[in-house]
């Protein structure tokens, strides 16, 4: 993972010493470039990995054993954004269009909902997008691919050349992928299938970094300026106010939470495996053929560590949880 407000609750963890309490020495290691969380837990290099579903789902199919134990964004952050006057105003407005996909794993959901439109790479241009929005604002993108924490900031911290000032939401018209057939499930802590099988000290290990874990998102939840300190402390590279903004939107994602943070919903499982059969890329991949097998996720683990937290009086639900207001600055600064 990277120190950002996507991951707010693992470095609120490692800095107000919840992992201490729980009697755990943890190592954040940084994702990206060579590195990608699910394959790196497969090899054995980490004990526990975040990512989003579907990536880790191809993995599974190609041979990885690994277990979903904690759900923690319970909805899509993903958005497909266009200008106000382009008349993209749902997923079947892409025929003909020119529209962006990260790629990585990342553009799975885009893909689920063209196909339940009807749609695919020989009725939409599949153009490779950056992680920013970059090409979209200079026109190569008719819709770009954004995160509701993170490339959508992007777009409200720009100036606009016309006017002299910062982008406002009604310049854009947003498609949430929250709202469509496309929907997926994203970040969840995986952890190895064998390893909690059969390694007591591993079963123990992972309740107590779950146990960690939530208390550093509930500390997020609480805390969104001082969680958006800690990570530009530990090196976001993004200024404050776009990583306030992101804290602020990656809590909206996890809480409230119902049945407690991290627990997996079946039927949002079941959707996102559907929609992982059904996507089909621009080269003709989909993630995965065939439904994973039930070792794939689990909530024993999750709901010990609840169950834990719950005797000790923590509230694991966020029921009172309101984001906040959050303006962003030019640049994000």
């Amino acid at each position: 993972m990277l120190p950002q407000g996507q991951f707010a609750g693992y470095f609120a963890a490692a800095d107000q010493g919840f992992f201490e309490e729980e009697g755990l020495d943890v190592e954040i290691i940084p994702s990206g470039g060579d590195i990608v969380p699910q394959d790196a837990l497969a090899n054995g290099d980490v004990d526990y990995a975040v990512a989003w579903v579907p990536k880790v789902l191809g993995s599974i199919e190609q041979g990885a054993n690994l277990t979903n134990i904690a759900q923690i964004f319970q909805t899509s952050g993903t958005l497909q954004v266009s200008w106000a006057d382009s008349g993209i105003d749902s997923v079947a407005d892409f025929e003909g269009k020119k529209i962006g996909s990260w790629g990585f794993g990342n553009e799975w959901e885009i893909f689920a909902a063209m196909a339940a439109e009807g749609l695919d790479s020989s009725t939409v241009q599949i153009i490779t997008q950056d992680f920013n929005m970059n090409a979209f604002l200079q026109g190569d993108i008719d819709a770009a691919q954004a995160m509701t924490y993170n490339e959508y900031a992007q777009l409200l911290e720009s100036t606009d050349p016309d006017t002299g000032e910062l982008y406002q939401p009604e310049d854009f018209n947003v498609i949430s992928y929250e709202d469509t057939v496309g929907a997926m499930l994203q970040d969840a802590i995986w952890a190895d299938t064998e390893r909690l099988d059969s390694d007591e000290d591993y079963q123990d290990t992972t309740v107590a970094f779950l146990k960690a874990v939530v208390k550093g998102w509930i500390y997020s939840a609480e805390n969104p300026e001082s969680a958006a300190e800690g990570t530009v402390a530990a090196g976001s590279g993004w200024g404050p106010s776009h990583e306030l903004w992101m804290v602020n939107e990656t809590n909206k994602l996890i809480w409230p939470a119902d049945n407690g943070i991290g627990v997996i919903d079946e039927a949002a499982w079941d959707r996102t495996v559907e929609g992982a059969i059904s996507a089909v890329n621009e080269t003709g991949a989909s993630p995965i053929t065939e439904a994973p097998p039930a070792a794939a996720w689990s909530n024993d683990w999750i709901m010990k560590a609840l169950e834990e937290l719950e005797a000790d009086g923590v509230d694991t639900t966020g029921a009172d949880f309101s984001p906040i207001d959050v303006t962003l600055l030019e640049g994000g600064n």
